[in-house]
């Protein structure tokens, strides 16, 4: 199982990223690391405050895979649709990682940090919110290359 998850991360860097080498593609936009911080804020409100079955599980799925873009997108540069593309994937990734409980597997079952970064309960309807995040993400994109030109 570790040799797919290997495997995967290397082709997911081999093809997101232009010219295949990092240094290369290490950017730094204001835009997207202000948006990633006023997303992280949002998370960790939303954590703290909010103890519902709406908000908190559907909405803060939905702002994560937002996060995680802004912050890719933050130091990367690299084209917009692919970086949504493989945000939808780790975030996926991260879903079916619940499914097998992979924190058990590991054997983290004590560790809090795994529990929250990887999350111990599987939902279809977790993938149903990143799928509406991915589309979010396209559209908005979208809209901004288009008010460009």
């Amino acid at each position: 199982m570790f040799w797919f998850w290997f495997q995967l991360l290397f082709l997911t860097k081999k093809y997101f990223l232009k010219e295949n080498l990092l240094m290369n593609n290490l950017v730094f936009n204001k835009n997207y690391f202000v948006l990633f911080l006023l997303l992280f804020v949002t998370e960790v409100l939303i954590a703290l405050y909010f103890h519902d079955n709406f908000i908190r599980p559907y909405f803060g799925d939905f702002l994560v895979v937002l996060l995680i873009y802004c912050f890719g997108m933050s130091f990367l540069n690299c084209n917009k649709y692919k970086m949504a593309i493989a945000v939808l994937i780790f975030a996926f990734m991260v879903e079916f990682a619940q499914y097998f409980n992979v924190v058990e597997l590991l054997n983290f079952q004590n560790s809090t940090i795994a529990k929250v970064v990887i999350g111990t309960s599987f939902s279809c309807h977790d993938l149903i919110i990143y799928v509406l995040a991915f589309l979010f993400i396209i559209g908005f994109e979208y809209v901004l290359a288009k008010k460009k030109s």
